[in-house]
Parts: C-alpha cells; sequence; structure tokens
C-alpha cells in the first residue's frame, strides 16, 4: 500500500503570500476567495493563512521575509501560495527555508527595469536555482501571456530554472480577478483530494 503524504486527520497549512500593493489583502484579487473554498471544503483539511503584509507598496524582503517566518509561520509540511512580489518572496524563503510545495503566480525573476521592484530588494543578487528547487517536493506556476506587468518569458526562465510544472492560461492578464480555480484544482491534486 502506498504511503499517504499527508494522513487525513492532519490539516495541510496553506499560507498565501499577495503581491505588492493588495491592502486590505481580503479584499484584493482572488485570495479571499481561495481562502474561503479551502477553509470550507468538505473534508476539513485545510488550514489557510492570509494577512494584510508590512511595507504593502513597496513589498520589500527585508520586511516581508522576516514577517513571513514570524508571523504566518511554515515548516516543511505548508504549501505557500504566491502572487507576483509574493512569487519572488517565496522563493528568497526557499533559498534557505524547506516546504512541501509552491504555487507561484505570475513570477518574475528580474526587476523589468522598473525602480519600485529594483527597491524591493529580491533582485540585488543572484538566485540560488538549486536550493529553491530542491527545498520544495513540487512547485506548480500558473502565467498568462496577457499578463502586461510581467512578460511570459520571465515566468518560463522561471520554470526552466525550478523544472516547475508550468501552466499556461490565455486572456487571464496578471491573475487579478475575483476567482482562480486552477489554483484550488492544483491544491485539491496535490492534497490527493
Amino acid at each position: 500500500m502506498a504511503e499517504t503524504i499527508n494522513p487525513p486527520s492532519e490539516n495541510q497549512r496553506i499560507v498565501i503570500i499577495p503581491g505588492m500593493g493588495c491592502v486590505p489583502v481580503r479584499e484584493s484579487n482572488w485570495y479571499s476567495w481561495l481562502q474561503d473554498k479551502l477553509e470550507s471544503d468538505e473534508t476539513g483539511r485545510f488550514t489557510v493563512v492570509l494577512e494584510d503584509m508590512p511595507d504593502p507598496h513597496a513589498a520589500r524582503e527585508s520586511q516581508w521575509l522576516p514577517f513571513i517566518r514570524d508571523t504566518l509561520k511554515f515548516d516543511e509540511k505548508t504549501i505557500l501560495i504566491g502572487h507576483s512580489s509574493g512569487c519572488e518572496a517565496i522563493m528568497r524563503l526557499l533559498e534557505k527555508d524547506k516546504v512541501r510545495g509552491i504555487i507561484l503566480v505570475a513570477a518574475c525573476h528580474t526587476d523589468l527595469g522598473d525602480e519600485n521592484e529594483r527597491a524591493s530588494e529580491y533582485y540585488n543578487r543572484p538566485w540560488d536555482w538549486d536550493t529553491i528547487r530542491s527545498n520544495a517536493e513540487w512547485i506548480v506556476q500558473l502565467h498568462s501571456p496577457s499578463d502586461k506587468c510581467i512578460p511570459e518569458e520571465e515566468g518560463r526562465f522561471v520554470a526552466d530554472k525550478l523544472k516547475s510544472e508550468y501552466m499556461k492560461l490565455e486572456r487571464r492578464g496578471h491573475f487579478m480577478g475575483p476567482t482562480l480555480p486552477e489554483v484550488l484544482k492544483v491544491i485539491r491534486e496535490k492534497c490527493n483530494l
């Protein structure tokens, strides 16, 4: 008999890391929709953490990473979901920390020539792709060719370096809509539901 990765009696902790400028977070994009869907799941297996981030408009690494580690909290059994700047925060976290899995929605690896992005501190040194990849059991990315903020080439580059599962979703822009059913589907599949 195959070993269950996550026994049914154990809740799956999920932490959602929003994009830059998303305050109040529960009123931004698809985040609270996903939290509500997971927490109302008939299995009762999900605990979802979604909170306003400090320094939300600059999303500086020096403020976000300690907040994620010390306040939001995660461990090797946690699933992290990031959107936009939240993806870069997660990737930097995984240069030192292990998690169960990550979902990156609209990830990039450069500051895109944008001064505000450059100030966020994520892009001031090389990425440790091998360590990031090895610190998650699985990595799934979502990107849209119609994203006006982050070109698809950025997401493809990250996917190539991380060897992630890559979902190309047409006409979804920067994923700022009120729902994102594809993420819900990925979580259910990865948790064997």
